[in-house]
């Protein structure tokens, strides 16, 4: 693992961080990108590089040992690999990622923001609108651009279309419908459990059967899937909802 060695002023990896400092991962295979790009954080008091990875093998080691809250990651060290972003996550499920991409790539994308990548962006992206999207997403927003939005609500369309009509489906109760509602209005599953009077683990029980019924597999394509089928009636806007459910 890459100790930060490459640092100007000497700073020790394991020097204390300020409370609210958004603590960040650098995991490139390029020396150069990670210099530059700590170099970038170290004019911003609320931005700490905690350290520096140069493989998915060290940065699995790198968030196993150091708390963070960001992981800034090079598009390329996800090729050839399938299920790396879902085993970061279960090592460390409050991570949140951002994919540094050298070029936008419909299926990719659509595939990162269904494995629970935060942002995508590109390797040439300026400085300030980086820090940007750093401290959004740290902050709990999802950065998407329009186009990625499409990319992502056309797949689940699709993915839904191919699904056997609702004719065919198991009836689903109130409480099932009830939530599906709740899940279309971007709600996560504490605000269901309260607007029900339940727990969180009831929601979580029966979003996994509802998900069975319906052949889904997560809340974006439960979502489309009942809007595009007309499960429930409202007025909810495709692009709406994706963009409150990625944002979970």
């Amino acid at each position: 693992m890459d100790l930060l060695d490459d640092s100007a002023d000497g700073e020790m990896i394991d020097a204390p961080v300020k409370p609210g400092t958004i603590r960040v991962i650098l995991a490139d295979s390029q020396a150069i990108y990670r210099v530059g790009i700590r170099k970038v954080f170290a004019l911003e008091d609320d931005l700490r590089v905690v350290a520096q990875a140069d493989s998915l093998e060290n940065l699995r080691a790198a968030i196993e040992r150091y708390p963070t809250d960001i992981v800034l990651l090079e598009g390329s060290l996800l090729a050839g690999t399938a299920n790396v972003i879902p085993e970061l996550l279960r090592v460390a499920p409050d991570v949140k990622l951002i994919v540094q991409a050298v070029a936008a790539d419909e299926n990719q994308t659509v595939e990162l923001y269904r494995r629970g990548v935060r942002g995508i962006v590109n390797r040439s992206i300026s400085p300030d609108l980086l820090v940007r999207c750093v401290r959004r997403i740290a902050a709990g927003e999802t950065w998407i651009d329009n186009q990625s939005v499409s990319w992502v609500i056309e797949a689940y369309r699709a993915q839904a279309a191919a699904l056997v009509s609702p004719r065919t489906q198991p009836k689903l109760s109130p409480k099932e419908m009830a939530i599906i509602t709740c899940i279309t209005q971007g709600k996560r599953n504490k605000e269901i459990a309260f607007q029900l009077g339940t727990t969180e683990q009831v929601i979580k029980n029966y979003l996994r059967k509802i998900y069975d019924k319906l052949g889904v597999s997560d809340r974006l394509e439960l979502a489309l899937y009942c809007l595009h089928n007309r499960i429930i009636q409202t007025d909810a806007d495709e692009e709406a909802v994706a963009q409150k459910l990625l944002g979970q």
